[in-house]
């Protein structure tokens, strides 16, 4: 049996790893590819504001889900202490004593093997197999081949071509609503929901996600409402961020029905009213909130915006205003008084959000609907404070 040893801190792992976990599988014809997440590094220490070895098996598992022959293994992460690759190469010769073993290192890694610990056994059980990507200096690695000929060993390329993007920079890209793009989309699900490496979404993705929850028409209406709620954010500083990313979540759960939303409200132990309890048009704005923080990883002002869109709610944010302005009177809204109502928006925020509630105020009570406490109390301290 041929088994490829693909081992890093895979911190995350990205696109790039996958890729050439791929090609070394291609091109050693490997039976078995064992991607091994690193435990306690004797090389260097892990960088601050790293998950713990639980998660980085977790977004392991999802990105070499699809790798032909990987299985992603935990002996290093389980194995207390210092963790050596060659106590891991005597691990799997226990379990496959007859195998053939590659060790698929990169560069940086291929150069300084004849130092590792134990080198001369590690050597003799597993052939290196160094990927060569597009901007290494091939000389270097031929240089390094040559002394380990040797020893009698000889070396493996694996030309990767993958993506070419370090950890480190991807973590940075992160904090900056950008690197979606070099990592699956389930990892990246799975950084936004366990909130990792001081993630803040990406815009394209989190549209992508929001309107793949929506039926068209409301997709029409939640673009309206991020152009709006931008445009109001940038008229009285506030967050523009913070207001793009409500909007477009704001409705994030109004396609489901009110079974599905009280479903919701369970998993996420939101506590409701009576009111609440039979109105999925209630619902769908706390169960938004919820998952927004929850899978989003969004802050608590914004998921404080989504929550009180439909009601309002007593001495409302900045932001809550905005949200809630945006998705009454966003460019697709068509109704009698909106283009005054928008014009208001521009000159005092607190007249137009009052205008808002008191003309939903009035449109329940004409349809003989029980408005919402919150509703009455966001009304009152609007009126108290003007």
């Amino acid at each position: 049996m041929r088994i490829g040893i693909y081992g890093g801190a895979f911190n995350p792992p990205h696109r790039g790893h996958a890729i050439g976990a791929i090609r070394a599988v291609e091109q050693l014809r490997l039976d078995k590819l064992l991607v091994i997440p690193s435990g306690v590094s004797p090389h260097k220490p892990m960088p601050d504001g790293t998950p713990s070895a639980a998660s980085r098996l977790d977004m392991a598992r999802i990105a070499f889900r699809d790798v032909p022959n990987a299985e992603v293994s935990d002996i290093e992460i389980r194995r207390p202490g210092e963790s050596y690759t060659a106590d891991t190469v005597r691990e799997i010769e226990r379990v496959y004593p007859d195998s053939e073993m590659f060790l698929i290192v990169g560069t940086d890694m291929y150069l300084t093997l004849e130092r590792w610990y134990d080198a001369e056994y590690l050597l003799s059980r597993a052939t290196p197999a160094v990927t060569l990507r597009y901007t290494d200096a091939l000389e270097r690695i031929e240089a390094a081949s040559v002394s380990l000929e040797r020893r009698g060993v000889r070396t493996e390329i694996v030309r990767n071509g993958a993506i070419e993007i370090s950890s480190s920079a991807l973590r940075e890209k992160f904090a900056h609503r950008g690197g979606a793009e070099f990592v699956d989309d389930e990892v990246y699900r799975f950084i936004l929901r366990e909130r990792l490496y001081g993630v803040k979404p990406d815009f394209d993705r989190l549209r992508r996600y929001a309107y793949a929850m929506l039926d068209v028409k409301r997709i029409r209406h939640v673009a309206g409402c991020e152009e709006e709620a931008v445009a109001l954010a940038k008229r009285w500083g506030v967050s523009v961020d913070d207001a793009r990313t409500a909007a477009i979540l704001h409705d994030v759960t109004k396609r489901l029905t009110l079974e599905e939303q009280l479903e919701l409200c369970e998993i996420y132990g939101i506590v409701l009213d009576e009111l609440e309890r039979e109105s999925d048009k209630l619902l769908h704005s706390k169960t938004a909130a919820a998952l927004s923080k929850r899978e989003f990883s969004v802050n608590s002002g914004v998921s404080d915006a989504i929550l009180w869109h439909t009601t309002g709610k007593a001495d409302m944010s900045p932001l809550e205003k905005i949200i809630y302005l945006a998705d009454y009177i966003e460019p697709n809204r068509d109704f009698t008084g909106v283009e005054a109502m928008r014009r208001l928006a521009y000159e005092d925020l607190d007249a137009a959000l009052l205008l808002g509630l008191r003309s939903s105020l009035a449109e329940l009570l004409e349809k003989g609907k029980i408005p919402h406490p919150n509703t009455l109390g966001a009304i009152a301290s609007l009126e108290r404070d003007t």
